[in-house]
């Protein structure tokens, strides 16, 4: 009993006592953005925005427990693995931590969007052709995958309970960025910090605007990796292929069954991993090649 006091206790992080807070703004987002002759509000539909909050519901039973299984894992690498334990009383240890974390949220996004097993997860993040705060808490059931992105963290010495709490405050920070009502900052900030109009960049399915600005609280990682985009316009939100539901199950898991169809149809393992492993929208040479010659014979019978 007192071991899961313990592990309880280490979990209270920024999020949990931030979700009456979150609740608050995002009133006050659809009072400000509320329009007399549309009910739903601009930025705002009730069906998606009750859609959001469902999801988000779901997502912390889930989270719940998976960081229930992860503090487990992430103590016992750090008891009897990592070579030395660094203080929690230095503020050089809560700077270098706030870097690192942030660093592997920037290296965890990327990949969650360039690998479709991964995506398959963040895609129902990304389902909401409305960006509001709202939009913030329309969050996955399926965050397998990052935790291992985190597991490094213990390794090099920081506590468990750390990576909760500064985690933690980078999420609060994300869910502000998740609004329309907020347009450029100073251009100081705009450089070195993730804003929402980096943010709204990031959910745009535009092509231009796709797979960019995967940072969390720092836009820098971007700017130094190649990932970055500015707005130019304003973004076309939702997914490339629309789900057109607003069952949240299906918005959770449809891209499964996609995987699971693609490689069932694929030939080869080559295929099949690629299905699974390659970006979204990966395509096997051979298929590739079959469709360039249909085109061509089609063209050439036209000419004909």
């Amino acid at each position: 009993m007192e071991t899961l006091d313990y592990v309880w206790e280490q979990m209270q992080n920024p999020v949990l006592y931030a979700l009456p807070f979150f609740f608050v703004f995002i009133a006050i987002e659809m009072a400000f953005l509320w329009k007399s002759d549309d009910h739903d509000g601009a930025g705002y539909s009730r069906i998606d925005t009750r859609t959001s909050l469902s999801m988000g519901t779901g997502a912390i039973a889930v989270y719940l427990g998976y960081k229930m299984l992860t503090m487990v894992g992430y103590v016992a690498l750090w008891t009897y693995v990592a070579p030395w334990h660094l203080p929690a009383n230095t503020w050089w240890s809560w700077v270098s931590l706030f870097v690192l974390i942030d660093a592997s949220w920037y290296a965890y996004h990327r990949f969650s969007h360039r690998v479709r097993i991964a995506w398959a997860a963040h895609q129902a993040h990304h389902s909401s052709e409305h960006f509001n705060l709202s939009t913030a808490l329309r969050q996955k059931w399926n965050p397998w995958i990052e935790g291992l992105f985190w597991v490094p963290i213990p390794l090099l010495g920081f506590e468990p309970w750390m990576i909760y709490v500064v985690f933690g405050f980078n999420l609060v920070y994300q869910f502000f960025t998740h609004t329309e009502a907020i347009g450029r900052l100073p251009r100081p900030i705009e450089f070195i910090m993730n804003t929402p109009s980096h943010h709204r960049v990031h959910h745009g399915s535009d092509p231009e605007y796709l797979d960019k600005n995967y940072g969390g609280i720092l836009i820098i990682w971007d700017r130094m990796f190649g990932t970055f985009q500015p707005e130019t316009h304003t973004p076309k939100y939702g997914l490339t292929k629309p789900v057109n539901t607003y069952n949240i199950v299906k918005l959770q898991y449809h891209e499964y069954g996609n995987i699971i169809a693609d490689v069932r149809k694929a030939r080869g393992w080559r295929s099949k991993l690629g299905f699974v492993f390659g970006p979204p929208g990966w395509t096997p040479a051979d298929s590739v090649n079959v469709q360039t010659e249909e085109i061509r014979d089609v063209v050439a019978a036209e000419r004909a």
